[in-house]
């Protein structure tokens, strides 16, 4: 069996983080393993507290996977501290883990800002150029390259910035660019561009997108899908959640992550 590993924060509310790129791993057949960043009290209508993991145990977890379990690829999320992300970045280099995708957590949906400059920093030079693929949305592309992105052509630069670093792949995600009537993501590889499209949905319950989106590109790099048709998988998966999305709670509620157990990828 093909084995992922994600490097995230917990959401009690189970929609996102660790629980979300679980489930998702699960819906491609592949194994899932973890190792928690930070505890959060969580729900869909929002976070009522965090609680951090100390740096060396971090490490720990991670060692302890990939010492007797091992990964096809890898994910990260939620990466609170400057300490946190230099700690994740030593251990992705000293075990060899393929595959990294990082999903730069650094500006919610609304775009309030979840990490200091500082840290925005430390990801974009010590962890994105380790990675097959990154995939910001537009407001995390924006705090990373320090441009305002509002039209494709301007996702497009982004992209080309963005793979200076170098990262092997950019993702960037459209959904929150408003005057398009598809949610456009923007793939690009150093040489060619790719637009990838899907229908917008009128639903609140998008909680967990982004952090579904890329576990289920991390699936698919470990079943050994080319980059490219990872993310295009990817893609149609958190398309079809959102539209079978699930009410639960009384705020924001999830991605269906079971439409997967139903579909061969």
């Amino acid at each position: 069996m093909k084995k992922a590993l994600t490097i995230a924060g917990s959401d009690s509310g189970g929609g996102a983080g660790i629980q979300a790129d679980l489930k998702t791993f699960c819906a491609f057949g592949v194994y899932g393993t973890s190792a928690i960043t930070a505890l959060t009290a969580q729900n869909t209508i929002g976070v009522q507290g965090v609680f951090e993991i100390e740096t060396h145990f971090i490490y720990e977890q991670i060692k302890s996977i990939m010492t007797d379990i091992g990964t096809d690829a890898a994910k990260t999320g939620m990466l609170s501290q400057i300490e946190v992300v230099k700690i994740v970045a030593q251990a992705v280099k000293d075990f060899k883990i393929p595959n990294l995708v990082v999903d730069p957590v650094m500006v919610a949906k609304g775009g309030e800002p979840l990490l200091s400059e500082s840290a925005r920093k430390t990801i974009k030079e010590v962890l994105i150029p380790l990675a097959t693929v990154v995939t910001p949305n537009l407001f995390e592309a924006e705090a990373l390259i320090g441009m305002k992105i509002q039209t494709l052509d301007e996702m497009k630069n982004a992209a080309i910035a963005l793979k200076k670093t170098g990262c092997q792949w950019v993702v960037i995600k459209g959904g929150h660019l408003s005057d398009t009537k598809a949610a456009i993501d923007i793939v690009y590889n150093g040489k060619d561009f790719s637009f990838l499209k899907s229908e917008r949905f009128d639903t609140k319950n998008t909680h967990g997108t982004g952090c579904t989106f890329s576990s289920a590109i991390t699936a698919g790099l470990a079943r050994g899908y080319e980059p490219l048709a990872a993310i295009t998988r990817a893609k149609e998966f958190i398309s079809e959640a959102i539209r079978q999305n699930v009410p639960i709670g009384h705020g924001h509620g999830p991605t269906n992550h079971f439409v997967g157990v139903t579909t061969r990828w």
